[in-house]
This record gives structure tokens, sequence and C-alpha cells, in this order.
């Protein structure tokens, strides 16, 4: 990559060139995020994934403009008008929109009406016009009639049409409304006459009659916005004040006030309202639907991340029940490894109502499986569900969870439940993959397309070849993170791996289920098409539990092992004495180990595993149970206090679960007794949080919850990731819920 680049990059960035310069380099040679941000410390200053993926998204970036500018160069080289001044600027643009407006007047076009002015010999005039140089008269536009120019109203206009393109074509017009769109442009709505009093239009109802200005318009709004266009009930338009645009240009390009300025005058006034504005509405119609695609995926990534993260039961024997009324409830029995054992339905509700024989179904699978929790999910009639489990006596202690089922049933038909359970029916897939989730959340939702697992916004309407890239990072971010164990990971779960594909994960699990489990990291050398460099990429976020050498189930890489043998010779000691005695960590001083290449931060890493080596970094999971008489929207009552589970988190609030059967919206501005700009500062997926109900409408099953405290200054006991929350005064509900409706409508799962 040029070094122009890098430059830029770092400028951009406000970060290091030398550790932008080396990122690059690591990532043309094939290294993944999680490793560079993880091994590569020292080379990157210690960036985090975030940095490094945003350096490698500018990389990407800055090579598809160096192949735009290749193709720009040679269509203008070809029609003969390249010079070496144009050529320069060309070569030292960094930016692209920059670029298609140096090239514009060189782009080859359609028929245009400044094209077949030309065609009819007006170029002339319309040069001497714009140039405003000396002034024309009556008798001199004669000069330019002909069989095509018929009289000098005639000429007049070409003359103006072949202006407008120039203004409109140049740099300086461009930019001068560009800007005005930048600080200045409103995005309207308005609804189709024809369609207001259409039932399935009313869900717009909120931009029936919209102004905002397009800076502060948030993301959620204007995907809202678009897909009432889309949808056929909506006109949006993004625009600035047009006679002050105008004005502006005037001031660039009328510089007489004799007759030359005055067609210069129309013509710009032409150039604005035919090509410019058009041109640039659509520009910011693109740019700001970049922006909010951006935004929508960054928050569904957030949900994404927090869902794959959720803490994992661990390895306990489950009974897992997928909810049902008419087709009964289904039961799986698991081992602590996830594997299936057994399979039952139940029928404890309506129609059937077979509340005694469900018991003794399910008291049975308990004692003849030895069953340690059981889970059970939030679908269709989960509180029922739920009452039945706490019902029953087992004789011992069953810990009991709610299960959130999303993308179950899309995984129950998929390919890859029919390949692990071929012989069995969806609805029994179905149930395993719930009491998996309850298991280790991150090891099956990776089986499952990330977009149906339903904590998105407006997922449908944004790039989805940038939404796919950004969940497939997050994915493979999560399960870096976390590890994987060598020995029970599915082939999905390893395709994440970092450094590793379909195709060698695919491997990885033939050449275990030929050879056995793997007793070393080394071993992975011996699977196919696995070869030095994806071992390299992979081999420190693999675990191998009671390997001959400890090390191999930690973080530490193999490319360290001798660093840490190195310490235990120091230390006069042994590595298993270095992992298990606190006391001979201490003594180790890093210093002692650095080289060109490792420096503090590796050491610190290496240390800091050393202490729990192989731990997981999820929490701990809790037990949680809704309020007693909750079963339906029509049981909550305004001032009651509940608890409750996030269940998505989107800009403008958090969905959170009381056992309603409706999940209620608690808005940005009850979310605590402070301003909230980012809802994730509060508020996490998952999270058991207590709040207040403050409206409901049963009809509309809409619900509106708060998380503010009663006493005002008091700051709140939650915490969520470990934030204390903070306080203000709060405002009042009419403040966000007569657009509570609007609000939950629009939200896409």
């Amino acid at each position: 990559m040029d070094l122009k680049y890098i430059h830029q990059i770092s400028t951009e960035l406000s970060l290091p060139l030398k550790n932008v310069t080396n990122v690059q380099q690591l990532h043309a040679e094939g290294s993944t995020i999680p490793f560079i941000s993880r091994y590569r410390k020292e080379a990157t200053g210690n960036m985090d994934e975030v940095q490094v993926g945003n350096v490698i998204d500018k990389i990407k970036y800055y090579d598809e403009l160096e192949k735009r500018k290749d193709t720009v160069l040679k269509t203008i080289e070809a029609a003969g008008k390249l010079t070496p001044e144009l050529k320069l600027r060309i070569d030292n643009c960094l930016n692209a929109t920059e670029l298609e407006d140096i090239y514009l007047p060189y782009k080859p076009k359609r028929k245009t009406k400044a094209s077949v002015a030309i065609e009819k010999g007006l170029e002339p005039l319309a040069q001497l016009i714009f140039d405003q140089e000396k002034e024309f008269s009556e008798a001199s536009l004669s000069t330019f009639l002909n069989e095509q120019v018929k009289d000098n109203e005639e000429a007049l206009q070409g003359a103006r049409d072949i202006i407008a393109e120039w203004i409109a074509e140049s740099e300086d017009a461009r930019t001068a409304v560009r800007s005005m769109f930048q600080e200045d442009a409103s995005v309207a709505a308005r609804v189709l006459s024809t369609k207001k009093e259409s039932e399935e239009a009313q869900k717009y109802r909120d931009y029936f009659e919209f102004k905002e200005p397009l800076k502060n318009c948030p993301s959620h709004r204007l995907l809202a916005i678009r897909r009432g266009e889309k949808e056929g009930f909506l006109i949006m338009d993004i625009s600035i004040e047009k006679d002050s645009a105008i004005g502006e240009l005037k001031e660039i390009f009328v510089k007489s006030s004799g007759n030359a300025g005055q067609q210069v005058a129309l013509a710009t006034e032409d150039a604005y309202n035919r090509l410019l504005k058009p041109a640039i509405e659509t520009e910011f119609r693109m740019s700001s639907k970049a922006a909010a695609d951006e935004e929508a995926i960054r928050v569904f990534a957030e949900n994404l991340r927090q869902l794959l993260l959720a803490s994992p039961l661990g390895s306990k024997r489950i009974l897992a029940i997928d909810p049902g009324f008419r087709t009964g409830c289904k039961v799986v029995c698991l081992d602590e490894n996830g594997t299936f054992l057994k399979y039952a339905t139940i029928f404890p509700h309506a129609p059937q109502n077979e509340w005694d024989s469900a018991i003794a179904t399910l008291r049975d699978l308990v004692h003849s499986y030895q069953i340690e929790a059981i889970g059970y999910g939030n679908g269709t009639a989960s509180k029922e569900t739920e009452k039945l489990i706490r019902s029953i006596d087992f004789g011992k202690h069953v810990a009991i969870f709610m299960v959130n089922e999303s993308g179950a049933s899309i995984y129950s038909a998929s390919e890859v439940a029919r390949e692990e359970f071929p012989d069995q029916d969806v609805t029994v897939r179905g149930a395993i993959s719930i009491g998996r989730r309850l298991l280790d959340p991150l090891s099956e939702l990776v089986k499952i397309d990330a977009k149906s697992i339903g904590v998105g916004q407006y997922q449908h309407d944004v790039n989805q070849t940038r939404l796919k890239d950004s969940l497939d990072n997050v994915v493979q971010s999560c399960v870096n993170y976390v590890g994987v164990d060598l020995n029970t990971a599915s082939k999905h779960l390893l395709s994440y791996v970092s450094g590793l594909t379909a195709t060698t994960a695919k491997n990885i699990v033939a050449y275990r289920s030929k050879n056995g489990a793997f007793t070393s990291r080394d071993e992975l050398l011996k699977v196919s098409m696995l070869g030095p460099k994806a071992f390299e990429q992979c081999a420190g976020f693999l675990r191998i539990q009671n390997a001959a050498n400890p090390l191999d189930n930690s973080a530490v890489h193999p490319e360290s092992y001798s660093i840490v043998e190195e310490m235990a010779k120091k230390m006069n000691c042994s590595v298993v004495d270095i992992i298990e005695k606190q006391d001979i960590r201490k003594q180790i001083n890093a210093k002692d180990f650095f080289t060109e290449t490792v420096g503090v931060y590796t050491i610190e890493d290496i240390l800091k595993e050393l202490e729990k080596p192989g731990r997981d970094p999820r929490d701990t999971i809790e037990e949680f149970r809704f309020a007693e008489g909750i079963a339906s929207i029509a049981d909550l009552k305004p001032g009651m206090k509940l608890p409750g589970i996030v269940t998505n988190i989107t800009n403008f609030g958090a969905f959170v679960d009381v056992g309603a059967k409706q999940d209620g919206l608690v808005h940005v501005s009850h979310l605590a007794n402070k301003f909230v700009s980012d809802p994730n500062e509060i508020v996490k997926l998952n999270q058991k949080v207590s709040v207040t109900v403050l409206e409901v409408d049963v009809a509309r099953k809409r619900v509106a919850l708060s998380m503010k405290d009663e006493k005002q200054g008091e700051p709140r006991t939650r915490t969520a990731g470990g934030r204390p929350k903070g306080t203000s005064t709060p405002k009042p509900v009419s403040s966000f819920h007569s657009s509570l409706d609007a609000l939950r409508k629009k939200f896409d799962k």
C-alpha cells in the first residue's frame, strides 16, 4: 500500500504511524483481527480489536480508492484529456467523493441537454456568455443560428443548458452545495394522500407531516422513513433552503450585471434545480443511509456480542423444554456435554390439560437422567410452563432457567441440524437447541445465521453485505475471546477460530474422529490442509484439557512457551509450579524476559494467563424468577415494580420481559436518573433489572416501563457491566409515551 495512505490512516484515526504500518503488514500477511490484537500487542501498541478493525477498514477503503483511480485515469487518458496536472491531482486525492468530482467533467455521459446544444454548435456562445468579459447583442447572436438553431431564444437556451452543466460539474459548485447540505439539510416526509387512511400506513403516522435537520435525525428514524417510502406510504425529501443555495452559487459564477450575467444567473438557477439539487440530494440520501446502516449494524453487533457472551451454565445435566399448547411441550434430556439422551412430549396445557401426567413425566425424567437444571424456552406457553415446573417437588434442588429461543426454529430446520440429528424431528431439534443454549450459548448460537437470532434493528433494511461482515466479525471475536476446547468443539464453532476455515475445521473433527482426542497443540500440524500459518493464527485460541503440557490449556501462544520455560528455569522450578504457586509468579521480573519483539504487553498477558489458565471469561449464570401473578399484559398495572430481563437494546431504549408475554419499552429517557446518550451504557442484553410500570395499553399491546429511582438525587444501586447509574430529574411519562406505539412498531426483530 502507498505510504501516503498509511500516513492518512494514522492521521484520521489518531494512531502512531509505526503501529498502523505494522497492522497493515500483518493484515497483508493474512493475520486475523483477533490474532493481531491478542498476540501482536508490541507491534500495534496494544490496539484493541476495534482499533485494529478500524485500521483494516481504512486499508480496504484506500485499496478500493486506488482501484477506482486506475479506472478514472485510464478513461480520461483514452479520451485524450489527461494532463500532468490532472494526473497529479488524481494521484494525490484521498477522498472518493472528491475523486468523483474531479472525474465528473470527463466522465462519459448519456445524451443531455448540454450535449444536444453542443452538437448544434452552441458551445462557443456558451463560453462567450459564461466568461462575461463582454456583453452580447441580439445581432451578434445571429452568427450562431443555423438549420438546427432557428432563433435567438433557442440559441440562448442552448447556451444556458451548456453553462448549467458546466456549473453542475464544477468542483466549486458541488463543494458549496455539499457544504450547505452538510450543515443545513432537512429530511422531510409526508404521506401519500391516497394512502393516508389505509390501516397499513398508520404505523408511519408520525411521519405523515415530518421535518427535522438531517444531522439530528437518528438512525432508527431515518430507516423508518425510508422503509415507509419503499413500501409506498411516504414521500421523503432531503433539501436545503433553495434561495440561499442559488444565491451562494450566483456569488461564485455571476460576475456581471449585464445581459451575459443575467443569462449565467438563469443558468445557475437551472443548474441547481435540475442538476445539482437532485445529484447532491441523492448523494446525501446514500451517505445518510450508509451512516444509518452503520449505526443500526453497530446496535445489532453489540446486542449479538452480548448474547453470544451470555453466561453459560457449564457442565450440567439438563432437561430442556420447548413450550407449546395444542401440540404439547417438547422435552429432551441432555448430558453435561450436550449429548442427546431422551425425548418426550407432555400436554399440561389446554386443550389436553394433562397436568398431573406432565408432572409425573418430568419428575421421572429428572430422577432417571440425574438432571441438575431445567431450561424452558421463552416463546408460546412459556409462562404456563414455568408455573408447571416450579410446582414440582423433585426431592432435590433443580435450577430453573428461562432460555431465549429466538432462532431455534431456524436451526431445527437447517442443514446443520439435519446433519447433527438426521433421525430426529424438527421439534426435537428445537428443544435440543434450547438445552444446549443453556449449557453454552456461544457454542450453540454459532450454528445459526446471526440475522435470525432476533436482536437487530431494521436488519432487513441495511446493507446486507456490510451487516453479514460485521456480524461474522462479532462471532469470530466472541469465539476467540472465550477460547475453544479442541476436543469437544463442533466444526461450526471451530470454523470461527482465528486462521481456520470451514474446510480446516471439518478436517480437525475428522482427524479427531479417526485418531482420538488431541494430546497437544503441535498435533494440529498433522491435520490436512492446516499449515504453519494457520497454526500460528489458531493455536493460541484452542484449548486441550489435561494435556501433557499445561500451557496447551491456556491462552499462552506456543510461540511463547519458551518464555514460560525460561521463567521456570530462572525461578528454579517447573512450569506447573509457576501456574500453581502465586508466590513464585510474584517474584518474576517481567523486564528479565523482554526481547526485540516481546515486551511488557506480552509478558503481562502471559503472567495474567498463568494465574488461571483456560478460565472462561464469561460471567457466572444466575437464576431468575418473574413476579408471581403476572401472566399476561392484562395483569400489569401502572405503579407495579417488577423484576425483568432485558431482551433487546435499541438507540431509543431497551425492551424488557417482565413475564407478561409482551415486552415493555424502557424509553431512553427512563433508563436512569440522568441523561443517557447510549442505552448500552446502562443496560446489557439478558441483564436482570427492576422496572416500574408506567402505562399499559392492552388493546395495542403496548407497555411503558421505567428504570428510574423513585427518590430524586439518589444514585441507582443496580449496575450494568460494573458501571454505576447516576441521577437526574425524571421526565414526565407523557414526554415519550405518545410515541411509544410508533417506536415499538418501528423496531424490527
